[in-house]
């Protein structure tokens, strides 16, 4: 899949929905308008309580006087980033999708600017930064940890810029490769554990 071909073939193949439902909560996938395409990420405070540390694409949740997904997605984008919503071309929607804690979330995918000039909002935001959107594509799925009701889970997860994206983002992320390039990314629900996998590679080394 040719880099130069990544924008056009999203601008070819993305719409929006004729009919959406009212999300509880909006995202923007924003992408630099360039040759070699960027995804916008930012990684959240530490010190928030929900998904405080997590990889995750500017949004929120639903003011009383939003008037559409649109604006809540643009109007998040801006309150934690700076991104000045008239950057942004607009491009389409994806699958409404569910948070962990139950909240249906609206992506919105845009292009943007790549010399676009973003603000952290510092009680939000620990780190903005950029993802090749190739480099997302071919990343493998690796085992995440995560610690759930006395459980030890291992849930897929793509490794770019020293950052670990998994869960809602990684699945936005699938939905995209899926809606708006026509790719299907293998992407399990779940993952063996690394000592699993490592234990079956040797006991097939043995074998051979």
């Amino acid at each position: 899949m040719s880099e130069q071909g990544l924008t056009h073939r999203l601008q070819q193949r993305l719409r929006f929905a004729r009919r959406t439902q009212p999300a509880e909560a909006a995202v923007l996938i924003a992408i630099t308008d360039e040759k070699d395409p960027k995804v916008l990420l930012t990684r959240r405070s530490t010190r928030l309580k929900n998904h405080g540390g997590e990889v995750s694409f500017p949004g929120g949740k639903r003011d009383r006087g939003d008037t559409s997904n649109i604006v809540v997605a643009l109007r998040e984008a801006q309150e934690e980033t700076a991104l000045n919503p008239f950057d942004v071309e607009l491009m389409g929607d994806l699958p409404m999708q569910r948070a962990k804690n139950g909240m249906l979330v609206k992506p919105i995918v845009g292009l943007i600017p790549p010399d676009v000039h973003l603000i952290p909002q510092p009680t939000e935001i620990d780190r903005i930064f950029f993802a090749s959107l190739e480099q997302l594509l071919n990343a493998p799925p690796e085992p995440h940890q995560v610690k759930y009701i006395k459980q030890t889970l291992y849930f897929p997860s793509m490794r770019v810029e020293d950052e670990v994206v998994w869960g809602l983002t990684a699945r936005m992320l699938i939905s995209l490769f899926q809606y708006g390039l026509g790719y299907q990314k293998e992407w399990p629900f779940l993952l063996n554990s690394p000592l699993f996998i490592r234990q079956k590679l040797e006991k097939n080394n043995r074998k051979e």
